[in-house]
């Protein structure tokens, strides 16, 4: 199975993900901020990275997700948001977040695998 970078400052977060896709057969890279997150990004080359928007700072996600894209890192990037319900904003892929998909916090689980074994296909297609 695939080896998945979480990079989250929320444990319970980490958690949750971590035992679903484990549950899945897939490894985990667990990380609790933007810095941890890219160094097992460009150290542990991992299949897919899981990003939280809000970490520190309410945009450490976006800025990680445009640093990764300039290194010309292509690994595909599922981004965990609260933020559109609570501003009421929609993001789409490919503007100033460079993401390959969104999903809307709290996940449920059925949703989580979902969203990364789509991801996955393409990377393996």
């Amino acid at each position: 199975m695939a080896l998945i970078a979480i990079i989250d400052d929320d444990p319970d977060i980490i958690e949750a993900s971590s035992l679903v896709l484990k549950s899945k057969g897939h490894t985990v890279l667990p990380a609790s901020n933007p810095d941890d997150g890219y160094k097992i990004v460009i150290e542990q080359k991992p299949e897919l990275i899981i990003l939280d928007v809000m970490m520190d700072e309410p945009d450490d996600g976006f800025f990680l997700a445009q640093k990764l894209r300039k290194e010309n890192i292509t690994t595909p990037i599922l981004m965990y948001t609260s933020v559109s319900k609570t501003i009421g904003f929609e993001y789409g892929q490919g503007d100033m977040v460079p993401v390959d998909d969104f999903v809307e916090k709290p996940i449920s689980p059925d949703e989580l695998v979902s969203k990364v074994d789509n991801l996955l296909q393409k990377v393996g297609s």
